[in-house]
């Protein structure tokens, strides 16, 4: 299975238990839950730089990275949903990497 096929299966794993909800509240669920994950990579850089004083160091840096990660697959996944499941995600990132990478001026071509 191909990475795109593997995230388009995710990404129907993830739908199939609500597939009886209302369509705009499974997107506000998906759209959310990359919210969430991005909240746990600000916990885990807190617990990684011991930030809060009561509870110490907690986590490392790769417990930040494995949460960052999590956001990118959730993105990627809820672009998966929002565009039916079509496996064009990681297509889309690679056009969108090419151009942000243009207008950072670190891609010429």
């Amino acid at each position: 299975m191909t990475p795109a096929e593997q995230l388009v299966a995710l990404s129907r794993w993830i739908d199939a238990p609500n597939a009886h909800r209302d369509p705009e509240a499974q997107a506000w669920a998906r759209l959310a839950k990359v919210g969430e994950e991005a909240g746990e990579v600000v916990a885990a850089f807190i617990g990684a730089t011991g930030q809060n004083p009561r509870k110490g160091v907690t986590h490392t840096l790769e417990d930040v990275t494995e949460e960052l990660l999590d956001v990118a697959l959730t993105a990627l996944a809820a672009v998966e949903h929002l565009r039916g499941h079509d496996g064009a995600a990681f297509e889309l990132l690679e056009a969108k990497l090419e151009r942000v990478a243009h207008r950072a001026g670190v891609l010429t071509d």
